[in-house]
């Protein structure tokens, strides 16, 4: 075993990984002073001589700081705090213990040299003062702050940024927005459902129509029903369907709701059967009534809003709205007590129209009246008043005929009816309004010197078209002629022998149902 560098300081290989040092050893009490020059550099060789250092004390020595004399402090130095390293044998005469390395974490042992140990001040040194971190400016806290609450509660967010912002950095102006609180009088726009509703709906009653009995007092009211109308002037009077009051006109009785819940008593002026017309009027009527507008039926087009309201099913101020869905429908109805039919060229509408109904408003968008409410389409009795429920087709009278109607109820009591002066076939459809071989009863079918006598109309003729409107029935010719007035002039085409022809009515009149 070569021994040729013991006693001599190994320099550190900077390439080579060291060898793990020994675990720290307890500090140990302070030793006596060391002996005196000679006698350590008497026992110096020997104890070279007689353990070699090894790797490890060899970098330990290295690396040990060196110590000034006691009550020295050289401020160059740095500032450590020595700490006794171990030695593999105890000597008697050796010089006080080394410090001995920090421990080393298990990485830098295993894979390269250890960072140097903390710096720390020596013993009875004045620690120096720790630099302040930079403070990060407070705007920067807040808005972290105002985002999580934004993020974790949306409403309490809000109320946080706003207060995060009003402490934030004086130089950053905020503009804040406090949520409004609803008005206190809010307004619909004119021309909306709920403005027209509102506005027309204290003009439209609810009527109750009973019919009289044989006895007398409550118990000689018979059976009643419910229907609808609407102010017509300012005296009183109430527009509405013959059917809705028929069964109270010979000695039944009438009342009107409206909708503020006053109800007032109500006394027939006229009905026209044949239109399914009536008018009422209060017996008490209050003061400051509001007629509702008449609007122009005739001007009406195909796609119009428009808005019902009624009393479906005895549900009073109930409003429903739809669009004109046709124009000029041909309808025949009945007052479902086997009275005489009524015929309109009717505004066709899919507004929601229910039994009750009947005899109220169909507005426009301005809230004028184009037409009265009468009939509905229902799945299995045809055209009329039944007890089945809207399909989306129901049926108005125009405002237009219905105005003159009323007009002549309200004056005389009776309605006038313009005629051609001719009976037609009621049952055929398709072919046109065939004129009948004879009239009721065995009468003339053809009216000497009527409107269509004058005219050359004969039995058998097949009237195809009445004006610019295309006829396929009786009923449908019985419509359109009842949406003019006598005297006027009307162009009628017909066939004949199965040649078409042409020919110009003027229209008489025929007063009252009967």
């Amino acid at each position: 075993m070569s021994t040729e560098n013991e006693g001599t300081e190994v320099p550190a290989d900077p390439s080579a990984p060291s060898a793990p040092p020994a675990p720290p050893a307890p500090p140990t009490p302070p030793v006596a002073p060391p002996a005196a020059p000679e006698q350590a550099q008497a026992g110096a060789p020997a104890a070279a001589e007689t353990q070699a250092p090894t790797r490890a004390e060899a970098l330990t020595r290295a690396e040990a700081p060196t110590h000034a004399p006691a009550g020295h402090q050289d401020p160059t130095a740095p500032q450590t705090q020595a700490q006794p390293a171990p030695h593999a044998h105890a000597h008697a005469h050796a010089p006080a213990p080394a410090p001995a390395p920090a421990q080393v974490p298990a990485e830098a042992a295993a894979g390269g040299w250890p960072p140097p140990p903390p710096t720390v001040p020596a013993w009875g040194a004045p620690v120096p003062p720790v630099p302040e971190a930079p403070r990060k400016k407070r705007t920067g806290g807040l808005v972290a702050a105002v985002l999580v609450a934004a993020l974790v509660a949306g409403g309490v967010g809000g109320g946080i940024g706003y207060w995060a912002a009003e402490r934030g950095d004086d130089g950053i102006s905020s503009t804040t927005v406090a949520a409004g609180d609803s008005p206190a009088a809010f307004k619909r726009d004119p021309g909306t459902v709920a403005a027209v509703a509102g506005k027309a709906l204290p003009s439209v009653v609810t009527i109750q129509a009973k019919s009289g009995g044989s006895g007398s007092g409550t118990d000689s009211e018979g059976e009643g029903g419910t229907g609808t109308g609407f102010v017509y002037d300012k005296e009183g009077h109430i527009v509405t369907n013959n059917h809705v009051v028929a069964s109270a006109a010979e000695g039944g009785t009438l009342s009107a709701t409206f909708s503020n819940g006053k109800t007032y008593d109500a006394e027939v002026v006229g009905r026209a059967e044949g239109y399914d017309v009536a008018v009422l009027k209060l017996k008490k009527a209050p003061d400051g009534l509001a007629p509702l507008p008449l609007g122009d039926s005739d001007k009406v087009a195909v796609g119009d809003s428009t808005i019902a309201i009624g009393a479906p099913f005895g549900l009073s101020n109930t409003v429903t709205t739809g669009i004109i869905s046709a124009k000029n429908r041909p309808v025949a109805s009945g007052d479902g007590s086997g009275g005489s039919n009524s015929y309109m060229s009717a505004l066709q509408t899919d507004a929601s129209i229910n039994p009750g109904n009947s005899g109220g408003p169909l507005l426009d968008a301005n809230g004028s009246v184009i037409g009265i409410n009468s009939a509905i389409q229902s799945t299995g009795n045809g055209f009329g008043q039944t007890q089945a429920g809207s399909i989306g087709l129901g049926f108005a009278i125009p405002v237009n005929q219905a105005k003159n109607v009323a007009e002549q109820l309200i004056k005389t009591g009776k309605p006038v009816y313009p005629v051609i002066g001719a009976t037609v076939n009621m049952t055929e459809q398709g072919e046109g309004a065939t004129i009948a071989d004879e009239g009721a009863g065995g009468t003339p079918a053809v009216i000497a010197d009527g409107p269509a006598a004058k005219a050359g109309l004969k039995p058998g003729d097949v009237i195809t078209g009445f004006g610019d409107r295309q006829i396929d029935s009786g009923p449908t010719l019985i419509s359109e002629i009842w949406t003019h007035k006598s005297g006027d002039s009307i162009k009628i085409t017909y066939e004949r022998d199965g040649k078409e022809a042409t020919t110009t009515v003027t229209l008489g009149e025929r007063t009252g149902d009967n």
